[in-house]
């Protein structure tokens, strides 16, 4: 090699280790990890997203309420339009009938009965009119007695048409505020996790099974299911059966299947499978149906969690019950001392 090619060698080097060298190409050292959060921090981000479910959970009972008050209110106001239309045709057949007695006493010469009567010479004529005064007066306080009835149903019906109308109305406001609720508090629930990295969400989960299995475990060491041995009655078996056969589907809000639930969903459907209708929601269905102690409780039967009775699952036997639990999880098996017990009611009792 000669020292023209030397050279140029020389400087080809240089210049390939200045563009290396310079800072910010594609080759600078990578931006350092960020460090994993700390078991209190994780911990504190479990219970923020936690309460931000629970939030979504109580809002599900409401707009689930308020669905269910619609339906309600707008059989009951197809029941009155029907109601409404009957009466006025009954209002219009009677308004015929008393036209009909307006046109006879006019073809009579405008006379009313009793002076035609009294015109009469015939003493029998006489006595047989009475009877017939008498009879026509009576019918005719009954026809117009009948007609101001009617008429008086038909205001009713009318009013509380209207009354169901408004309370409809109110309540798809209330819907409304629900829903946007809703997927106000599960999109800030979903937006903290996303900032979680994968190894954080494992741990996340990690931290929530461990929970569980605390919590059962405690509920299991106190005694709680020291003499529990009830057996399921017919239709407690068949709840059970479609509860669990559910397992795997997803928690979707405001959902009562087929293929997905939200947890009053599964519970009201299951029951309704074994043929008994229950409240659509967890609160109602706390409100209305039978309560039992838990030392006497049986498959099929109803555990309600939390304080403000946002979230239900259904026993199905030793110390298990089966469930939807939130947005972004399955239908499962779970621990039922895995949350704190409000109480529990028997559909069937």
């Amino acid at each position: 090699m000669n020292r023209r090619s030397s050279a140029a060698a020389a400087i080809a080097l240089v210049c390939a280790l200045t563009v290396l060298a310079a800072p910010g190409q594609a080759f600078a050292d990578p931006k350092p990890a960020k460090p994993p959060r700390s078991e209190q921090s994780l911990q504190e981000v479990r219970g923020e997203i936690d309460a931000l479910y629970r939030k979504a959970g109580a809002a599900t009972d409401a707009y689930n309420l308020a669905e269910e008050r619609a339906d309600k209110q707008s059989a009951e106001i197809v029941k009155l339009a029907k109601e409404i239309v009957k009466g006025q045709k009954r209002i219009d057949g009677l308004k015929k009938r008393v036209g009909a007695e307006a046109r006879a006493q006019y073809r009579n010469g405008g006379l009313p009965p009793e002076a035609q009567m009294m015109l009469s010479g015939d003493p029998s004529h006489f006595l047989d009119g009475a009877g017939r005064i008498r009879e026509g007066q009576q019918a005719a306080k009954g026809l117009l007695g009948e007609l101001a009835r009617t008429q008086a149903d038909l205001e009713a019906y009318t009013k509380d048409a209207a009354s169901q109308w408004e309370q409809l109305e109110a309540g798809r406001k209330k819907k409304e505020a629900a829903k946007k609720e809703i997927k106000k508090q599960i999109s800030a629930a979903e937006k903290l996790e996303a900032t979680l990295e994968k190894e954080e969400r494992e741990r996340l989960l990690k931290m929530e099974q461990d929970a569980a299995y605390k919590a059962q475990t405690a509920w299991l060491d106190s005694g709680a299911l020291r003499g529990i041995g009830g057996e399921a009655s017919d239709a407690g078996k068949t709840a059970v059966a479609y509860a669990t056969a559910q397992i795997g589907k997803p928690y979707v809000w405001g959902a009562e299947g087929p293929g997905s639930f939200d947890c009053s969903g599964l519970t009201s459907q299951a029951w309704l499978a074994a043929g008994r209708g229950i409240p659509r929601t967890s609160q109602e269905q706390w409100k209305r149906l039978p309560r039992v102690d838990v030392k006497d409780m049986r498959p099929g039967d109803l555990i309600v969690y939390f304080d403000d009775a946002s979230h239900i699952g259904m026993y199905v036997g030793d110390g298990a019950m089966v469930h939807a639990p939130r947005p972004g999880r399955d239908v499962t098996i779970a621990g039922a001392g895995s949350m704190p017990i409000l109480g529990v009611v028997r559909p069937d009792r």
